[in-house]
């Protein structure tokens, strides 16, 4: 898995969509063929992918919400979602 830079600008991919599912109480990833069952942390990673703002911009603000994230935590997690094709970054 390739390491993303802190002035990436992720985003969803087009064909993916993020929802709230009440009974369960949870967010999913929902793609053609897959789910992608998310924490907390990361549905607030996700809403925060407006490919707007920076991997560094998110990090600084989920620190506000969350007594713990580490440097790199969020570059992993998107990371992880560009490898799954459900997000997707621009460089600029």
């Amino acid at each position: 898995m390739d390491r993303i830079s802190g002035t990436a600008r992720p985003r969803l991919a087009p064909h993916v969509r993020l929802v709230f599912n009440a009974a369960r109480q949870q967010h999913a990833l929902l793609s053609p063929e897959t789910v992608l069952v998310l924490n907390a942390t990361g549905a607030a990673i996700v809403q925060l992918c407006d490919s707007n703002r920076t991997i560094a911009e998110i990090s600084a603000e989920l620190r506000g919400q969350f007594d713990q994230v580490a440097d790199g935590d969020v570059q992993s997690f998107v990371a992880a979602l560009v490898t799954k094709h459900s997000m997707e970054v621009s460089h600029g």
